[in-house]
């Protein structure tokens, strides 16, 4: 049976990938190192769709492959490489600019439209149907009632979660008028973040109640999730490749909890909270529900992530028979900490400290440079091992 609703995750790595795959996720989206959105993650090689499609296909996780930035006459040659590589080996590719589109074409890959395009429109989405695209990820710009119009057209694939662009998604040119680096090449530096401040040209300063002024806050759809899959959304989309596999675990976990039932309200405010321990701006509903207003523009620079992560050591050795693993501490770790485990084959798992040893003697705390052993499930050496800190905010 086809599946109502598909809930897309964010890779960037591998580690991200099988974590995606565990929290829930139907599938998957990442980048090669070319012709991404998103430039600045890790991102992945030709050589690595092999290995993709080997973890992907037994739980039958489709894969979608972003080439959405513009392309140059220059680059043809390389993208066509590219794509003739490709197929096969993933389940369709994201783009937006029509030299991709007709390589899909030529080489029948099935091809979706990227936000970047900007449909915002029935008549836009009727053209991108009749070109031969599969489904259209709608412009970040329209509401709720929009969405539905268009969702009757063609399957439409929406963000539900993550960072949102203070323009129009991928048309700011900030970035390349400070550093040099675009973001329609996927290589946005988000000057939005950063602390403005305004002057005349006699230098008198202006004190605004927030200088964060073009920095947004972050979409969060939970809340009305149910009126979203009402609107005939297809696809709940995940933004992140530039997180870690922690924040993939969470969201991913709590979204495939929305989509699978209706949560009480209770269920959300509890879900909300989790989402508030790692990375965010604070949240928004974006456009879905009406123009954003001041309120919608972020008040911090970096996070306002209630926990963080602090590497700790790495795995040395594991025995999979005792389920215990020794540990190369580079930072103290005691009784009672909160960890996590991240790999490349083992994803994300979350643990709690219930017990060290040290040459089979218990021990409260382990100290930097120590090799302690844990009791963990299902690691594997060279696993890296996080401790989960609450953040203490100053308030001013």
């Amino acid at each position: 049976m086809r599946k109502k609703y598909e809930l897309l995750a964010p890779v960037g790595n591998f580690p991200m990938l099988v974590t995606a795959i565990n929290a829930g996720a139907d599938a998957v989206y990442f980048g090669l190192k070319d012709f991404t959105m998103r430039a600045t993650a890790k991102n992945f090689t030709i050589k690595d769709l092999d290995k993709i499609k080997k973890i992907c296909e037994p739980q039958s996780i489709k894969k979608y492959l972003t080439l959405n930035t513009i392309i140059y006459d220059d680059e043809i040659k390389k993208i066509k490489k590219i794509i003739k590589k490709i197929k096969c080996k993933v389940d369709a590719v994201i783009c937006c600019d029509f030299s991709v589109i007709k390589l899909c074409k030529k080489y029948q890959i099935p091809f979706f439209i990227s936000t970047q395009a900007s449909v915002s429109n029935t008549e836009t989405a009727k053209f991108y149907k009749n070109l031969g695209a599969k489904r259209i990820i709608l412009a970040r710009e329209l509401n709720l009632k929009q969405i539905k119009k268009i969702s009757k057209i063609i399957d439409v694939e929406c963000f539900a979660h993550g960072a949102m662009c203070i323009a129009v998604s991928g048309r700011c040119l900030t970035s390349q008028f400070l550093f040099n680096s675009s973001a329609n090449r996927g290589k946005c530096l988000q000057p939005c973040r950063r602390s403005y401040f305004v002057k005349d040209e006699n230098k008198n300063e202006l004190k605004v109640q927030n200088n964060k002024i073009f920095s947004a806050k972050d979409l969060c759809t939970l809340p009305f999730i149910e009126k979203m899959k009402k609107a005939g959304i297809k696809s709940f989309k995940i933004e992140g490749r530039n997180r870690d596999a922690r924040y993939v675990e969470v969201v991913i976990r709590i979204y495939k909890k929305a989509l699978e039932k209706e949560l009480s309200e209770k269920e959300i405010r509890n879900y909300l909270n989790e989402l508030k321990k790692i990375y965010n701006k604070e949240f928004s509903s974006g456009f879905y529900l009406g123009t954003p207003t001041s309120d919608d523009l972020s008040k911090t620079e970096h996070s306002s992530a209630s926990e963080k992560k602090h590497f700790v050591g790495r795995v040395v050795h594991y025995f999979p028979k005792i389920k215990v693993a020794t540990i190369k501490l580079v930072s103290d770790l005691k009784v009672g900490d909160k960890i996590i485990v991240i790999g490349k084959t083992t994803g994300l798992v979350n643990s709690k400290v219930q017990r060290i040893e040290i040459e089979n003697k218990s021990v409260e705390a382990g100290k930097k440079s120590d090799e302690v052993g844990i009791k963990l499930l299902n690691v594997r050496k060279n696993d890296e091992v996080y401790t989960i800190k609450k953040i203490k905010r100053i308030r001013k």
